[in-house]
């Protein structure tokens, strides 16, 4: 158990927690989420004790061995992958070292040998037989096989030092588990193994995630840090975003009868409390969410960006025609004679690992490529907004504030007021429209791109990684937008439930050529795990 008495944090006059008291059992997964800023990764640091708190204390329950997930990706360079990984059991580790260091000496002495039986002893008590063997399954499981294993770090390329480094978090069943993003550059097969493997987890686990899919797939509880305070719901994300959206209606609605009101929430109680992501507490939560008060969700402070594309015309039958698309960038042939035909009504999602290939389709269909061969048609009634993966020629050197830099995509020469009515929808507000666009933040420059794309009222939408750089409250109404978008969408993502709700049909780039499939993204995974068997 992992429990927080009156813990408070301050950088400078900045009030990040105060009086925070919570109890992580075991046998739960939390979910902790806030707003960007809001302390999320620095209460990990405080949990982990990498950093102290200025009041109250963190109490870990005596003999719980506590694992983080490292970030340093290069902190191992010289180490071997499966030493890496036991080391995630710091204590089991040590001993398997000390152990090996006395039967390697030349003199081997009567103490040692007492020695050595002392560290058998406890070797054989931590599993230490067992520990190259549960390794290699982990590192099997988030896909890196046998030829791997003895390898060093150094050997490996960026995402396989990532699994490496989760495999050692994993290791040894920590009786508590912190994760900051653990999903970033996993690819699918291993972030599936990885939610498997979480709700199969019967130890506490604190993950700070931008992945809501991850988080309704492995949390049973939602630690909201807001207002200075974190706040425990029962339930996954889209349980906690439903319940706080329900909270702020009623909170404005306050001439409604509380009868209609406590009718609404149980209502939607009902729709969530068969939707457990681990069956063996699906009982207790059910009773849990049905003894939840009106009084018990609280309105949320966080601020949602308003995203709505509006189409000035709609779009014919006939939306684009790719015919034998070629390019070769780099002495590396990119795109090989790739045809397809879209038409109204798609909303289409490029996925898998081929990054520079569905970037240089982008490219060149929106014109900002010239292909080696091939050719490409759009409908004579498509307009076209494009949202590139690297925006910063948009940005860099710009000497404009933020109401002039919209202006400029402003279709009608729109007045002051407009501009920044419309960006304060985009979470600037005040004197923010003032700053210069050259100094924004990477999330703040994709909000001005979705701007600069909501002004040119397309019909036709091509998004590069639109979610990159965003807090979960802009990516849940960027895709709440592009779900209600009546035009069509071309988009890039590896943000599970951004493309399951959005897209009708998977386009995937392989070593081999591409897949095309009208069919949503979970039926497409299941397709190809039926493929792989």
């Amino acid at each position: 158990m992992l429990t927080c008495q009156n813990v408070e944090l301050r950088f400078g006059d900045k009030k990040l927690f105060e009086d925070v008291n919570i109890k992580f059992t075991p046998g739960n997964c939390y979910g902790l989420i806030g707003a960007n800023g809001a302390g999320k990764s620095t209460f990990l640091k405080i949990l982990s004790g990498e950093i102290d708190s200025q009041s109250g204390h963190v109490n870990i329950e005596k003999g719980r061995r506590l694992a983080v997930l490292k970030q340093d990706h290069f902190a191992y360079e010289s180490e071997r992958v499966m030493d890496v990984v036991i080391m995630g059991h710091t204590r089991l580790f040590e001993v398997m070292k000390e152990k090996d260091a006395i039967y390697m000496k030349p003199d081997f002495s009567d103490e040692d040998g007492m020695r050595a039986a002392e560290l058998e002893a406890e070797f054989a008590e931590l599993g230490g037989y067992e520990a190259e063997t549960e390794a290699a399954q982990l590192l099997r499981g988030l896909g890196l096989q046998e030829d791997y294993h003895d390898k060093q770090m150094s050997e490996l390329a960026g995402s396989e030092k990532v699994k490496v480094l989760l495999a050692q978090a994993l290791f040894g069943s920590p009786d508590i588990l912190l994760m900051d993003e653990p999903t970033n550059n996993l690819d699918i097969a291993a972030v599936q193994w990885l939610e498997e493997f979480l709700i199969n987890f019967e130890n506490t686990v604190i993950v700070v995630s931008h992945d809501r899919h991850f988080l309704n797939k492995v949390c049973t509880h939602i630690a909201d840090v807001d207002y200075g305070k974190i706040e425990l719901y029962v339930g996954n994300y889209d349980f906690w975003y439903e319940s706080s959206q329900l909270a702020q209606r009623m909170a404005k609605e306050s001439n409604k009868k509380k009868e209609e009101q406590i009718k609404e929430l149980k209502e939607f109680i009902a729709r969530f409390s068969a939707n457990a992501s681990k069956s063996k507490q699906a009982t207790s939560r059910k009773k849990t969410l049905e003894n939840i008060s009106l009084d018990d969700i609280k309105p949320s402070s966080r601020r949602y960006p308003y995203i709505q594309f509006k189409p000035e015309r709609d779009l014919g039958k006939d939306l684009l025609t790719v015919e034998g698309l070629t390019k070769t960038i780099n002495g590396v042939k990119v795109l090989d004679n790739v045809s397809f035909v879209l038409g109204s009504g798609d909303k289409v999602a490029f996925v898998g690992d081929q990054e520079i290939a569905k970037t240089t389709l982008f490219k060149i269909i929106t014109g900002e490529m010239e292909p080696d061969s091939g050719s490409y048609k759009w409908g004579l009634t498509t307009s076209l907004s494009y949202f590139p993966k690297d925006n910063s020629a948009y940005f860099d050197d710009v000497n404009m504030n933020l109401v002039e830099w919209l202006r400029q995509y402003s279709p009608n020469d729109q007045t002051e007021t407009f501009i920044r009515s419309f960006l304060g929808r985009m979470l600037f507000s005040g004197e923010e429209v003032f700053k210069k666009a050259s100094v924004l933040s990477g999330g703040e420059k994709v909000r001005c791109m979705l701007s600069k794309m909501m002004l040119s009222g397309s019909n036709v939408l091509i998004l590069d990684e639109p979610t990159n750089h965003l807090d979960l409250e802009s990516i849940t109404s960027l895709n709440n937008g592009l779900i209600n978008f009546t035009g069509s969408v071309l988009f890039s993502s590896h943000d599970h439930e951004f493309i399951q709700t959005i897209a009708n049909r998977i386009i995937e780039f392989t070593e081999d050529g591409f897949i095309d499939k009208q069919i949503t993204y979970d039926e497409y995974i299941e397709e190809q795990k039926l493929q792989k068997k």
